[in-house]
């Protein structure tokens, strides 16, 4: 079983930075791959980057692509996000899960084993 727990949200200015980390608590062996995922009260859950735990692949959503890094400390067990210039768009709660494929991410309803997520808001 993989248990992750998500932290490090905030209120940020328009144009700020954050870094969220997901603590990857695995009970029997290294998930495939990690994303972050996030959503807004009325919306589904989209996907916003992923990376495979070896560090080699990562892949981001479009709308986050060139502002958003995804890393991985495999010491800590701990992959973060880091958020540079920030938008009031980007205002969601933030989830991270595993899964077994970076195809599989893009279809976060067929994920499960969801935490509380951390919230971000993005003031203009």
């Amino acid at each position: 079983q993989v248990q992750l727990v998500e932290s490090g949200g905030g209120l940020v200015h328009s144009g700020g930075s954050l870094r969220l980390s997901c603590v990857v608590n695995m009970r029997t062996r290294n998930p495939y791959v990690i994303g972050w995922f996030r959503q807004t009260p009325g919306k589904e859950r989209e996907f916003v980057a992923g990376t495979t735990w070896s560090g080699n692949t990562s892949t981001y959503a479009d709308s986050v692509k060139g502002r958003f890094t995804i890393s991985r400390n495999v010491a800590e067990n701990t992959v973060y996000l880091q958020m540079n210039n920030l938008t009031p768009e980007d205002t969601a709660v933030y989830y991270c899960n595993f899964a077994g494929t970076l195809q599989l991410l893009a279809t976060p309803a067929g994920l499960s084993a969801w935490h509380q997520g951390t919230q971000v808001t993005v003031s203009s």
